[in-house]
């Protein structure tokens, strides 16, 4: 499973992490953010050790969203050495999500 990122936990476990870092920008409500979701606990598992994945849900943790600039949900981000390497919006296919992940290995 992706981690609980908050906004209280998000510079710690995200911006510095020795390893890449997938963020999942989600809401409870937002339908397309339900398809995302097992996608990303998939990757979660699949690349333990190796990268951080997690989960900002942006109803409760707006700090984050807002500063790198999520306005539409889902959005992922990847994160290396502290800075967004990666983006996606909407929903896309697992593949795109791990490719963007193997480049950085």
């Amino acid at each position: 499973m992706a981690l609980a990122i908050t906004d209280a936990t998000f510079d710690e476990v995200v911006l510095k992490s020795d390893k890449p870092v997938m963020v999942d920008f989600w809401a409870a409500w937002c339908g397309p953010c339900r398809m995302v979701g097992p996608i990303i606990d998939q990757i979660s598992e699949e690349y333990a050790g190796k990268v951080v994945v997690g989960k900002v849900d942006v109803d409760a943790n707006q700090e984050f969203a807002a500063k790198y600039g999520v306005r539409n949900i889902p959005t992922v981000l990847v994160f290396h050495n502290g800075e967004v390497v990666g983006k996606q919006v909407g929903v896309a296919p697992k593949q795109t999500y791990s490719d963007s992940l193997d480049a950085l290995l």
